[in-house]
């Protein structure tokens, strides 16, 4: 068996709650005669995901989300199921990477899966004509949830997107859970130091930034906050966070970790005042947050180990690691967010895409939240899997809380 099937293999076991959706999928098969196109992390538990929609009937046909992101062996044992054709390679060039973006489209499909957006970015400004053949889409993460709304605000989206990112079984467990443990897994095997009493600055806390944060702590670093938001700013600070700015904060940190998604959050002021050995780490979606431009055009010499990039200039070297991209998944050892959180949300792709497949001519063109129900639904799989029972209102409940005027 090759090792790309090998790691599917292990991966699928412990993925429970999407396994029982294959299994409907494959009775049912609601995606039948219906072409998915993907734009996502290719490594084995996308693989799973994408291998649940071949069983429901769907020809899918995946690229890359991030060019450091693909493991070749499964990209290679994806080819080998009936169904689906994997277009993704690691180290892509530009062009490549866009290449495989559009022979997803040349497939001509009808529902789009996206993690950052660029499928959709392609569709609406280079593939316009393949607009009146998509019934839908599903966004998978923060950053192409940011860019679908500024799109939808500006009257530019031409479908309707669920926008799975947003559920609170992705913010709970995906973002706080998946990107908190898989980002230091991967900050520490790739350097190999230790995090207590380390540091460690993390930018921006939001759900990713809180996950963060809380299991550095877990780990004994001295977590810094810095934030724009002065309503979560100051719930960092009562979660027991410092909170400074980053011009502060560059002068003590050890340890830097972006999660905002925006550009410019580590800018060359910043580089300039930060000490000798720091180590620089993205968690966010895009390698746009940490000025990795000012860097090579100004560094003294250059020294490139396994996903550690060695900055030396004025008597001090910094260190980037994954060349400002997504830390957990595209360092050499990046594995990504642990398999049973992945469970969970690409359960909800899953659902979300039959969601499209039967509904999504009724649902004008726009962002679109996932109903309630499927978010739940994976819920209560994962607690049955777990062997876990959940309390339910009455019925004399359910219409107390239907009411206004009930007092003590």
């Amino acid at each position: 068996m090759s090792t790309g099937r090998l790691k599917i293999e292990w991966a699928r076991q412990y993925m429970p709650v999407l396994g029982s959706i294959r299994k409907e999928f494959e009775a049912g098969r609601p995606l039948a005669s219906l072409t998915v196109g993907m734009a996502l992390h290719v490594e084995a538990k996308t693989a799973v995901l994408v291998e649940t929609l071949a069983a429901a009937g769907a020809e899918v046909h995946i690229t890359g989300c991030n060019p450091l992101s693909t493991q070749d062996d499964v990209a290679a044992a994806l080819n080998e199921v009936f169904g689906v054709h994997c277009y993704a390679k690691r180290g892509a060039t530009v062009e490549e990477y866009y290449g495989g973006i559009d022979r997803v489209l040349d497939a001509r499909p009808s529902i789009t899966i996206d993690d950052g957006m660029d499928l959709i970015h392609v569709l609406h400004t280079k593939r316009r004509d393949l607009l009146d053949g998509i019934t839908g889409g599903c966004e998978e993460t923060t950053t192409g949830v940011h860019r679908l709304r500024a799109m939808a605000a500006a009257g530019a989206l031409a479908f309707p997107v669920l926008a799975v990112n947003d559920t609170p079984m992705k913010r709970f467990f995906d973002n706080v859970h998946g990107t908190g443990e898989s980002a230091l897994t991967a900050i520490m095997i790739t350097t190999n130091v230790l995090m207590a009493g380390k540091r460690v600055v993390i930018a921006g806390y939001g759900f990713c930034g809180k996950g963060l944060a809380r299991k550095a702590a877990g780990l004994g670093a001295r977590v810094i906050v810095t934030e724009v938001d002065p309503r979560v700013a100051l719930q960092a600070h009562m979660d027991g966070f410092s909170v400074m700015t980053m011009d502060e904060a560059a002068r003590v940190g050890e340890i830097f970790i972006t999660t905002t998604g925006n550009i410019g959050v580590i800018a060359e002021r910043h580089l300039r005042l930060m000490r000798d050995g720091a180590i620089l780490a993205n968690a966010g979606h895009f390698n746009v947050e940490i000025d990795r431009v000012w860097l090579e055009e100004h560094a003294d010499s250059v020294v490139r180990r396994e996903g550690i990039d060695s900055y030396r200039f004025g008597g001090r070297t910094l260190h980037l690691l994954a060349e400002g991209g997504l830390v957990n998944l595209a360092t050499p050892k990046g594995m990504g967010h642990p398999v049973e959180v992945m469970d969970l949300s690409f359960a909800l792709q899953a659902l979300c895409t039959r969601h499209i497949a039967l509904h999504g001519r009724e649902l004008a063109p726009g962002v679109h939240e996932v109903p309630p129900e499927i978010d739940e639904a994976v819920a209560l799989r994962k607690l049955a899997t777990l062997g876990l029972s959940i309390d339910q209102l009455t019925g004399e409940q359910v219409e107390y809380q239907k009411g206004w005027s009930q007092g003590t």
